[in-house]
């Protein structure tokens, strides 16, 4: 039967959720097949809604995979779980329907980015959040995250990962301040290749007054252009989960610590 599942991991020690070729370094795909191999005694392929970069972490990556089990699901989450390492856990898992595929399904997706906004380093947080030590203008940040909500030519953002579409749909976008928290949540139909990270980064400069609000929505009419020196480090970015019509997934535990959780309820 075909499963479906949501996972949660801590990225930092990974390549990525994409399995590479011949490698010594793990990825999040590579180390939940070998894990099903394990239990089910024979190879398994894992399809998954997002192909998340090196050091990024996740709340909700849904996978997808066939497996012949003869016991319950429950058995089969508890397995899974007793056998993967601890910075991954599968938190839901149900059956699917046997065409369904992860990412081809997907509705939408959504990406959080966290930024720790404090004047000292935080050594606890240092792989799960980008320390920006400067004061940011939330309000401006949220002014230039709204000009992104709606169907635009994202080109100056990132590239595609197939083809040459960079035409994309927001659904929404959104800044939440908590203390010296501040997320970026955004939701699409689709993401360029960096899309988010360019955008943090860009949203960063414009919280600095480095850039005022209105130049989120110039490099709109400018896909050519590269609105960042650089993208905003992946260890601040988080997969949320993924929409979809034919299966139905919880919204995800809330595994972040107090501090952060008023930023996970939004």
């Amino acid at each position: 039967m075909r499963i479906w599942a949501a996972l949660a991991y801590e990225g930092t020690r990974y390549r990525g959720f994409q399995r590479l070729a011949p490698s010594h370094e793990p990825t999040i795909q590579g180390v939940l097949e070998a894990t099903l191999q394990h239990l089910a005694g024979a190879p398994i392929r894992v399809r998954g809604a997002g192909r998340t970069d090196a050091g990024v972490h996740a709340f909700g990556q849904v996978v997808a995979f066939d497996i012949s089990w003869r016991h319950s699901l429950e058995d089969l989450q508890r397995a899974l779980n007793a056998l993967l390492p601890f910075d991954m856990v599968v938190w839901a898992l149900g059956e699917a329907p046997p065409d369904f595929h992860p990412r081809r399904e997907a509705q939408t997706r959504i990406y959080r980015y966290l930024i720790y906004n404090g004047p000292r380093r935080d050594p606890f947080g240092r792989t799960l959040a980008w320390h920006v030590p400067s004061p940011l203008d939330v309000m401006a940040m949220r002014q230039a995250a709204a000009l992104w909500v709606g169907r635009h030519d994202f080109g100056a953002f990132g590239r595609p990962p197939r083809g040459q579409n960079t035409v994309r749909e927001v659904r929404r976008a959104a800044v939440v301040a908590d203390g010296e928290w501040v997320a970026f949540e955004i939701e699409a139909d689709a993401f360029l290749y960096h899309m988010v990270r360019i955008m943090v980064a860009v949203l960063v400069a414009i919280g600095r007054g480095e850039r005022p609000p209105e130049a989120a929505a110039a490099y709109l009419r400018r896909p050519d252009a590269y609105p960042a020196h650089a993208p905003a480090p992946p260890y601040g970015l988080y997969f949320v989960g993924a929409r979809y019509e034919r299966i139905s997934i919880p919204p995800p535990p809330k595994f972040l610590p107090d501090c952060l959780r008023g930023l996970q309820d939004q």
